[in-house]
């Protein structure tokens, strides 16, 4: 299923390209030739966009026929065909940068998320990501977290109560901040999860002593100090490691016990794919 708006998100990226019409192909191409294309992919990753592919082609133009040969989530090597095109073939013409565009940054970042789900195997940590995403394509690199085999973090500010550092420090610590969230989520009947940002084992005593939370975010925590809050916390909340995490480290963050560790990079730092649609 489609992220809520990818279809005016689809709107938006034809309109941004083809504007007043696509001349190079409407100059060169007569209106009724017929033609047929292939996705073959250049490198090895994880394939993403799959699923959006279609519903962009299908949005442009029903006539154009997509066979898919490997789907969403799949591991691919350089020379993979994902998919062929029949149809139109000025319409296999236009529509194939927004295609590519979308899907070569889709696999890019379920390729990377990929690779943090491998180096965490076997410890029972998940992958999160951020919200350090593109304005605009949230919904879709967040797709591409989860087809990676990485769980999404909060979508958006509505959807979870994230109390950090700033936050506690602009309403007098910790304690004052987690008491104002439930007292507003009591007054305002709304049942979202707290989650709140330590950034020393102090911080967590004090969300310990306070309570109210679900999750407890320790955030640039070393190694010592992260598992000595693991035990603090022995498990009567749910721990989340942040900062400073790379694929080199990943594993060594989650074998000191945490439930979840939060990477940025899987959709701030990430390499596309390369992807590309040629002529049969």
């Amino acid at each position: 299923m489609l992220p809520e708006g990818t279809e005016a998100l689809i709107d938006r990226a034809l309109k941004e390209d083809i504007g007043e019409g696509d001349h190079s192909t409407l100059s060169t191409i007569p209106a009724k030739t017929k033609g047929s294309a292939r996705l073959i992919v250049k490198g090895n990753g994880v394939l993403a966009g799959v699923e959006l592919a279609q519903a962009i082609i299908t949005r442009f133009d029903p006539d154009v026929h997509i066979r898919t040969l490997i789907g969403d989530g799949a591991t691919v090597a350089a020379n993979d065909i994902a998919f062929t095109l029949s149809g139109p073939a000025r319409s296999i013409l236009t529509v194939e940068r927004v295609v590519l565009n979308f899907m070569q940054r889709m696999s890019g970042i379920a390729t990377m998320t990929r690779k943090f789900v491998d180096a965490l195997d076997g410890t029972g940590c998940k992958v999160l990501d951020t919200r350090k995403t593109t304005p605009g394509l949230r919904a879709l690199e967040k797709w591409a977290v989860r087809i990676g085999g990485g769980t999404n973090h909060r979508h958006g500010l509505y959807d979870m109560v994230m109390i950090k550092d700033n936050h506690a420090d602009m309403n007098g610590g910790l304690p004052n901040a987690i008491r104002s969230a439930r007292e507003y989520l009591h007054t305002l009947h709304l049942d979202l999860d707290v989650e709140v940002e330590t950034r020393n084992l102090k911080e967590v005593e004090l969300v310990l002593v306070t309570g109210g939370v679900k999750r407890i975010m320790l955030d640039n925590f070393g190694f010592d100090e992260l598992r000595k809050a693991v035990a603090l916390v022995n498990r009567r909340y749910e721990t989340e490691a942040s900062g400073g995490i790379t694929l080199a480290n990943a594993r060594k963050y989650a074998e000191c016990g945490v439930d979840f560790i939060s990477v940025g990079a899987l959709t701030h730092s990430v390499k596309s794919l390369d992807l590309s649609l040629k002529a049969i």
